[in-house]
């Protein structure tokens, strides 16, 4: 019988071994970030994998593995529902606070019907908050469902914890760059917008009729995704595809447009895209961990700014021009995945 720790030995060194292929994506040891420097060289691993990749698997994190197991018993519970107890919670039920349930194919990326339906939450606001007082947009209240019972509270205790392991991949983050470990803290994550996502993926029998979700880049600083063991995320790194399989009690970060923006490019969002075609239901859970509603977005001055890739983009786009505030950008974007809600809301 082998135990617990050497189990954990060996995962951590097959991880490494994972890491070091080109055609793979890195497996990073984070505990090291909460003590002092020199921090057992995470920083440089997050740069490699920033520059090579735009994803890596975070282990290491704390989250405990009982959490996500329930996080993840919810979810089938709640997507095995009839269709018309889901749609008690309907995200236009949330108004401007972009919370609730939507069906496969409600949806879009890059004007295409995604074959997944989910469930939308982020940071719990109550409606004598300014911010929801003043009608800002993606802030108020989560809609939750009557069914399976616990949904409040082991989705408030899991995007908690969780959170925190975003504070602690930014500050790697910030050292990765030369900054100060609380750059990105500072200026940026004093007050996080914090948006959860619940995903589930049907099966797809080839030839599929679509993407689970299209080819897309995410819109903030970072994405940090559980993934159940099903698989079928694929990742763009240097102009190719490849799979970023489930790692046992792992996350898997990705970086997005608004540190492409920062960075000069130096750190690009990296395109990713999924295709169920296991014959099993897939379900993800991704947290986006990005800049508050209303801070202002500006490049980091000692990085030189590379070349604009707007051609190579997925949407054509140029990150670089833009330069307002993070709502402004995030506002934009999801009004073209939700059209209808957009227009009834924004």
């Amino acid at each position: 019988m082998v135990s617990r720790r050497k189990f954990r030995r060996l995962f951590y060194a097959v991880s490494y071994l994972y890491s070091m292929n080109p055609d793979s994506i890195p497996v990073i040891d984070i505990s090291p970030l909460r003590g002092a420097a020199p921090y057992g060289g995470v920083p440089e691993r997050i740069a490699g994998a920033c520059r090579t990749h735009g994803f890596f698997y975070v282990a290491g994190h704390g989250v405990p593995e009982a959490l996500q197991q329930r996080l993840q018993e919810l979810a089938r519970d709640f997507f095995a529902l009839a269709p018309e107890e889901k749609m008690e919670i309907a995200m236009h039920k949330g108004g401007r606070a972009w919370r609730g349930f939507f069906p496969v194919g409600a949806e879009l990326t890059s004007g295409k019907p995604d074959r997944k339906e989910g469930l939308y939450f982020g940071t719990e606001l109550p409606a004598t908050d300014e911010r929801v007082a003043a009608g800002l947009p993606l802030h108020g209240a989560n809609l939750y469902p009557l069914r399976p019972p616990g949904f409040r509270e082991i989705l408030s205790e899991y995007m908690d914890v969780v959170t925190g392991v975003g504070h602690l991949v930014m500050k790697g983050i910030s050292l990765s760059l030369g900054l100060d470990a609380e750059y990105f803290h500072t200026r940026y994550h004093r007050d996080p917008l914090i948006l959860f996502r619940m995903f589930h993926y049907p099966p797809q029998q080839p030839p599929h009729d679509g993407w689970g979700v299209g080819e897309h880049t995410d819109y903030g600083l970072l994405t940090i995704l559980l993934q159940d063991a099903v698989g079928g995320l694929q990742v763009k790194s240097r102009n190719r595809w490849i799979d970023a399989p489930p790692l046992e009690n792992t996350f898997i970060c990705n970086i997005g447009d608004m540190l492409d923006r920062m960075t000069g490019g130096l750190y690009r969002s990296t395109p990713h895209r999924v295709l169920n075609t296991s014959g099993r239901d897939r379900y993800s859970f991704p947290l986006f961990f990005d800049p508050g509603f209303d801070t202002r977005i500006e490049k980091i001055e000692h990085i030189a700014a590379a070349d604009d890739d707007r051609e190579q983009r997925w949407d054509k786009a140029s990150v670089h021009l833009f330069g307002g505030t993070y709502g402004e950008y995030l506002s934009d974007k999801v009004s073209r995945v939700f059209p209808e809600l957009g227009r009834d809301v924004l």
